[in-house]
């Protein structure tokens, strides 16, 4: 098979297994993006993501991570919820009221990868979700999946940012999308909407500020200083997004395993607050909120509780 019939079994192949986009950049050195990333870690931006300084190459260059590395196969998967928690409860962000994406969308891609390699033969390759030193939102954004808002979020023109991002990094030459032009205009309702003004300037979060760092990232004790900022958030944030224009355009999502069926939305402010540890085994046993463990939900909601006092 040819450059051009492989791209258009790779694109197949991704709307056969429900990807929501699709598209393809060529492999190269993020020659933009690592002065960027340089600054933002040393002025400390990542708080204590201390894996964020690990591996600056290899994050920088796909084909340190992949031998003889041709292309990057970026796809979106919608996250998007029918519904959503009760306005009194305390919130916990869109992407982990199902089961965890991570399980969910490996699986796909392995998916992806034995049915691409039915067709042409081996090939290098490997899978990303959110769990290497991958830009997956730099690659969806030169594969024309979108632009890089100024929440840092990647936005797609026809059904805004609540996606997952993942990627397939593979030793094929493929047919390369172009990028898109960045749409935010003049807006700046993400940053005038931030509860902790973690987006400092357009294009630039300071991640030891922003919400989901506070509820998920970090393992000490809340800083006093956010206290009555928190919004009644306990695990991540969607502001930025909620109140993003593009975002009008949403869609609700096509995957079953997104959906909570365990009453998670219906849980009232009591319930949340008087959670005990098997009910919260249960309840995210197979969700992403199992990363902040029992005791850090604990903590966040304690934390809200301040706020009252």
């Amino acid at each position: 098979m040819n450059k051009s019939e492989n791209t258009q079994l790779v694109k197949k192949i991704a709307k056969d297994l429900a990807f929501d986009f699709c598209g393809i950049s060529k492999v190269e050195f993020l020659a933009e993006e690592a002065p960027r990333l340089e600054k933002w870690l040393k002025e400390n931006k990542h708080g204590q993501m201390a894996y964020m300084e690990n591996y600056f190459d290899k994050r920088l260059n796909p084909a340190l991570l992949v031998d003889g590395a041709k292309s990057v196969v970026s796809l979106l998967y919608n996250y998007y919820p029918s519904q959503t928690q009760r306005s009194d409860a305390p919130k916990i962000s869109k992407y982990a009221y199902g089961t965890d994406y991570h399980e969910v969308i490996k699986n796909k891609l392995q998916d992806f990868i034995f049915r691409l390699q039915e067709k042409i033969g081996a090939f290098n390759v490997r899978a990303f979700v959110d769990s290497a030193p991958v830009m997956d939102k730099v690659w969806a954004k030169k594969s024309g999946l979108g632009w890089i808002g100024k929440n840092t979020n990647l936005i797609n023109k026809d059904q805004g940012s609540f996606f997952f991002i993942a990627e397939l990094i593979l030793d094929l030459e493929l047919e390369c999308d172009g990028p898109i032009k960045d749409y935010c205009g003049t807006c700046s309702k993400c940053i005038d909407a931030c509860p902790t003004q973690a987006i400092v300037a357009p294009y630039i979060v300071d991640g030891s500020k922003c919400i989901s760092y506070l509820t998920i990232e970090l393992k000490e004790s809340i800083p006093n200083e956010f206290q009555g900022k928190m919004d009644h958030w306990v695990f991540g944030c969607d502001v930025c997004q909620d109140v993003c224009p593009w975002n009008r355009f949403s869609k609700t999502h096509h995957e079953p395993l997104f959906n909570n069926n365990r009453g998670l939305l219906e849980m009232t402010d009591t319930e949340w607050h008087e959670i005990k540890l098997d009910t919260f085994n249960q309840l995210f046993k197979h969700s992403a909120v199992k990363r902040t463990k029992y005791l850090g939900l604990k903590r966040n909601l304690e934390f809200l509780k301040l706020r009252s006092n």
